[in-house]
């Protein structure tokens, strides 16, 4: 059951670029969670999919050398929704479908993906950690780092920002 959750219902089996396709695999999930439960049931999930991905990602590496296998994605999962949950938020307020917001959409996957690649700052330390908190922790600080470039590409776009 661990090995099922943690490569997010075997998405990351898929062959090249596990991590990229569990972020994909999460953009449709995330939509439906947040028309069916709202904002505030989008971030319950997401928390809770960070608890469940913290135990099933230390009982799948459980005696085993490599601390983060790439079939393991329910980080990316995790990491990914955080990103998308300033785009939750935005459509929430405007009373908005959330893909309507499809540019916050690009922003927080492309920028989640290119941090939880280039780890910088504490993305690296949690990585560096060599366990299976250190695995959902680097995603969750490259889904904050993202989610920060969503919300200033939104203060942008709406001139909140003086730009």
């Amino acid at each position: 059951m661990s090995k099922f959750i943690a490569t997010f219902f075997g998405v990351g089996n898929l062959p090249k670029a596990p991590g990229t396709w569990g972020s994909l695999a999460a953009l449709p999930v995330g939509y439906v969670l947040h028309e069916t439960v709202g904002f505030y049931g989008f971030t319950i999930a997401t928390l809770a999919v960070f608890l469940i991905g913290w135990w099933a990602t230390a009982a799948a590496t459980k005696g085993s050398d490599d601390h983060d296998p790439s079939e393991i994605v329910i980080d990316e999962v995790a990491g990914q929704w955080i990103a998308l949950l300033p785009v939750s938020l935005g459509a929430t307020h405007a009373g908005a479908d959330m893909l309507a917001l499809w540019p916050g959409w690009a922003v927080a996957f492309v920028g989640f993906r290119l941090f939880d690649i280039w780890k910088p700052g504490p993305v690296g330390w949690a990585d560096r950690r060599g366990d299976a908190l250190g695995v959902m922790l680097d995603d969750v600080f490259a889904g904050l780092i993202a989610a920060i470039c969503v919300m200033i590409g939104a203060g942008i776009s709406h001139g909140l920002l003086g730009v």
